[in-house]
């Protein structure tokens, strides 16, 4: 259910949001990789990387499907690894520890 919840919300922001990439200083940015466990396809990546993108504090964010890897870099003054990883389990997605 909540899976489909995620697929419609990223259909409903297309594909133009993808593409946008707001402009944020980098000075004292923390970068994080997590090994992230739910990706069915390729369209759970793209739109983690869409909702992750657009909470405060997440500069840049790559992930990538199969291999169910989420590189982010973010603004530790901002937004923390906890809130991060939360924010992933709430989109339905398993960050492994």
């Amino acid at each position: 259910m909540f899976r489909r919840q995620f697929v419609q919300f990223f259909a409903a922001f297309g594909a133009s949001s993808v593409a946008t990439l707001a402009a944020t200083d980098t000075k004292g940015a923390k970068s994080a990789t997590y090994v992230v466990k739910g990706f069915s396809c390729v369209t759970c990546a793209v739109g983690l990387d869409t909702m992750l993108q657009k909470q405060k504090g997440i500069a840049w964010c790559k992930s990538t499907y199969p291999e169910g890897i989420v590189k982010i870099q973010f603004d530790p003054q901002q937004i923390t690894e906890k809130s991060i990883k939360s924010f992933i389990g709430e989109m339905g997605f398993t960050v492994i520890e």
